[in-house]
């Protein structure tokens, strides 16, 4: 895992509840990449055993290791985006976790390594991209498109036929209305707001309706 905060414990506690149907995990969890001054030390009982320069020699260690970035993405996605960019180049892979908690629907898509936290929906015929966080209780309704790298934060509703442009970042208990649409890449849409009609523009919208509040 790369980025030991708190996304991190998250992340593992669903990780760690994934099981196969006779009880065995389906992940094991080496440890954990963050910055040098918290190498040799834990994330809830897992070692940081290194940093984002390990990577390569990770991969040729452990051939068959995946990597998953729990580094969060609150204002913008451009450090996940970059850590992904640094794994790719050398040549890894990522892993895809569902928390046991969530419904990922067999009709729906979900790109490599994206999580899909506790009590989380996606439900039939959504398409969620690459590199995405589906947070605790977030639910993307039927054949709504997520794009790569967004974060549809705790409680968030994607509503049916929705559609939501790359490194978005939808935060905790907003709503898209059915049908809506984030054309702007790398928005912003503050907690609790609306989203009522389509947002071209990229920036920060807030308010119900949701409005633009600034340009990014």
């Amino acid at each position: 895992m790369i980025g030991g905060g708190g996304h991190c414990k998250s992340v593992i506690d669903a990780a760690e509840s994934a099981r196969y149907p006779d009880s065995e995990p389906v992940f094991k969890i080496v440890g954990i990449l963050d910055t040098a001054d918290k190498v040799g030390t834990d994330v809830l009982g897992y070692p940081v055993i290194g940093t984002d320069d390990d990577i390569p020699a990770l991969i040729g260690s452990m051939p068959g290791v995946h990597f998953v970035i729990t580094v969060g993405h609150i204002k913008t996605a451009r450090i996940r985006q970059a850590i992904a960019a640094r794994v790719v180049e050398a040549g890894g892979r990522f892993a895809t976790i569902v928390a046991s908690t969530a419904h990922v629907s067999r009709h729906a898509v979900l790109g490599e390594g994206s999580v899909v936290l506790h009590g989380a929906m996606v439900n039939a015929g959504a398409e969620v991209g690459k590199q995405c966080i589906v947070n605790t209780l977030a639910n993307i309704e039927h054949d709504a498109r997520v794009g790569d790298f967004c974060h549809i934060s705790t409680g968030a509703m994607v509503n049916g036929d929705c559609a939501v442009a790359g490194g978005v970042f939808l935060g905790s208990q907003s709503v898209m209305l059915n049908g809506a649409r984030i054309d702007g890449e790398g928005s912003i849409v503050a907690a609790a707001s609306f989203v009522r009609k389509t947002i071209t523009i990229p920036g920060i919208y807030a308010g119900n309706p949701a409005i633009l509040m600034k340009r990014l």
